[in-house]
């Protein structure tokens, strides 16, 4: 008898002591039947607190959790949680509250249905809740999609979502190189370039301001229209 699915929840930690517990208790009640769960967790040398506060938790030992020795940046604590992943799914969960783990079970199931190998969740769309607030952050989001969907011939809606879902030999066959934001157009480019089954699903989205913690800036959307055009050519 075959096991029941397993999703990897990854989810790379960078100063967010304030919503660290929260999100993970809230990651922990998501119910999604028979699909099991597995959370892998990477501090990248947070300063906040945050890193005694994952230490305490790992001697729980509910779940895997690892440290970076210096702060490298996003995609580099993605690298190194996708070394342990051993579910049949993967997911990308930040440690801030913008996304709702809720969601979850809508995202997973065109991958279980075997429709698709890989699904975006859309912030834009329009079809869920999303805050209303910071024009420059929505049009710089659209900007990048765009040049995404003008350079790779796609129709994304949101290349720059946090949650993306894999089949987890898609993603593990994909080196990845960046080290920070960027990691979001070099996935999105070798995803696209290798021709994969790509959808997206509709997601709430409650974001913050950099008051409440953001830290992508307008200097990641420069870096991010490198990556898009850079990969567009070389893998």
């Amino acid at each position: 008898m075959r096991p029941s699915p397993l999703l990897s929840i990854l989810m790379p930690v960078y100063n967010e002591s304030a919503t660290l517990h929260e999100i993970i208790r809230r990651v922990e009640s998501v119910n999604l039947g028979d699909v099991r769960k597995e959370l892998i967790i990477v501090d990248d040398f947070s300063t906040d607190g945050t890193r005694d506060l994952l230490k305490a938790l790992s001697e729980e030992g509910r779940h895997r959790i690892y440290f970076h020795s210096q702060n490298m940046g996003k995609g580099a604590a993605l690298r190194t949680a996708l070394t342990y992943v051993t579910g049949d799914i993967v997911i990308i969960q930040d440690a801030d509250l913008e996304y709702d783990p809720a969601e979850y079970a809508e995202l997973i199931k065109p991958i279980l249905d075997g429709r698709a190998d890989v699904v975006y969740g859309s912030r834009l769309s329009g079809a869920k809740v999303a805050r209303a607030f910071n024009f420059w952050h929505y049009l710089g989001n659209k900007l990048l999609t765009f040049i995404t969907n003008l350079l790779y011939n796609s129709i994304l809606s949101d290349m720059e979502t946090c949650y993306k879902v894999f089949r987890s030999d898609v993603i593990k066959n994909i080196q990845i190189k960046s080290n920070r934001f960027d990691f979001e157009p070099e996935i999105t480019a070798k995803i696209l370039k290798r021709h994969h089954k790509l959808y997206e699903m509709p997601i709430s989205y409650y974001g913050r301001d950099f008051a409440e913690g953001k830290k992508i800036t307008w200097r990641d959307g420069f870096s991010a229209i490198w990556a898009l055009v850079k990969y567009r050519f070389i893998d």
